[in-house]
């Protein structure tokens, strides 16, 4: 008797739904975002999982987090738990997707981004039944800081 060697439409389906996935997300061009936060922080898990809902790749390294900041130039007064690189600039905090991509857009001048402590609803600080805050995310680096942009929660303001 000769085996069933025809893939089922369900498997044909499934494969062209998980090629059009890789596709979108190649599609927009989004370099890689690589994460260093403290191997104990939950919240940084949420922030990459945010990170990875709008189309980044994103990689997670565990261990002491403060000399990457200070390596990288992260200002002590815009620090929060992790700090990330992604397409030459860093990325402190919990700072939108959506940010990041106009970052990439835009390539301003500056070291990066950065949304200083832990302000409530920002993306992996969401607390159900708490109102989100309203905070701003600053473009830093040798010519001074400006804000890149406000949010309330994930949202723009």
């Amino acid at each position: 008797m000769k085996a069933n060697t025809m893939p089922s439409r369900r498997s044909v389906l499934a494969s062209l739904v998980a090629g059009l996935v890789v596709t979108a997300a190649a599609a927009e061009g989004l370099p890689v975002v690589a994460v260093n936060k403290d191997p104990n922080c939950g919240c940084c898990e949420k922030w990459a999982a945010h990170l990875r809902e709008a189309g980044f790749t994103v990689t997670v390294a565990d261990g002491p987090v403060n000399p990457v900041k200070v390596r990288l130039g992260v200002p002590r007064d815009l620090a929060s738990c992790h700090t990330a690189q992604v397409g030459g600039y860093v990325v402190e905090g919990h700072v939108p997707a959506d940010a990041i991509k106009r970052l990439l857009a835009e390539r301003p001048e500056g070291i990066g981004l950065a949304v200083p402590g832990m302000p409530v609803g920002s993306p992996g600080m969401e607390v159900e039944g708490e109102e989100s805050d309203t905070y701003e995310v600053v473009l830093f680096g040798p010519a001074g800081r400006s804000t890149f942009a406000r949010y309330r929660g994930s949202k723009a303001v």
